[in-house]
């Protein structure tokens, strides 16, 4: 085995079952972030946030959601380079995109002023503080789906889907 390799451990707890009221609260949390956005958009933010955080469960799950709802292919296999493909998405989108790569990087350069003020520009304060909540929430998601090793196409029990 490489260093770049990783096995999983196929007896990681289940977060839900381990603390239920922090899952609980989370689900609460996520709900209320997406009250009122756009749902194309949240599915699109969660694609893109699960793509940069290398979360293979989310992103699975995301874009099947997004199917269901109606989202094209052409959309969805232009998410991982919206920025190429502008033509893709809306200016709207594209300051939500941009705004979730910068949150889900924060490590690399902060969220820059222009991405907040454009963001800021597209969408009223109050539907800009749920977009963010729904960016923490999503990285949030990621990294429980990561540490605990969820498996793509499975649900949180394990169970093919």
């Amino acid at each position: 085995m490489t260093n770049n390799e990783i096995t999983l451990d196929s007896s990681r707890l289940d977060f839900a079952k381990a603390a239920p009221k922090a899952f609980k609260a989370l689900i609460s949390f996520d709900a209320a972030a997406r009250e009122g956005l756009d749902p194309a958009l949240i599915e699109l933010v969660q694609i893109r946030s699960s793509h940069l955080n290398g979360c293979a469960y989310c992103l699975h799950m995301h874009t099947s959601d997004a199917r269901k709802a109606g989202e094209s292919e052409a959309r969805l296999h232009m998410v991982s380079m919206w920025r190429e493909a502008r033509n893709f998405f809306t200016e709207q989108e594209q300051a939500a995109l941009e705004l979730t790569d910068a949150v889900t990087l924060v490590s690399e350069r902060g969220v820059p002023d222009a991405v907040h003020r454009r963001a800021a520009a597209h969408f009223a304060e109050e539907e800009l503080a749920r977009l963010l909540a729904l960016i923490f929430t999503i990285n949030t998601w990621n990294r429980i789906a990561l540490s605990t090793a969820k498996v793509p196409g499975t649900d949180r029990r394990g169970a093919r889907r």
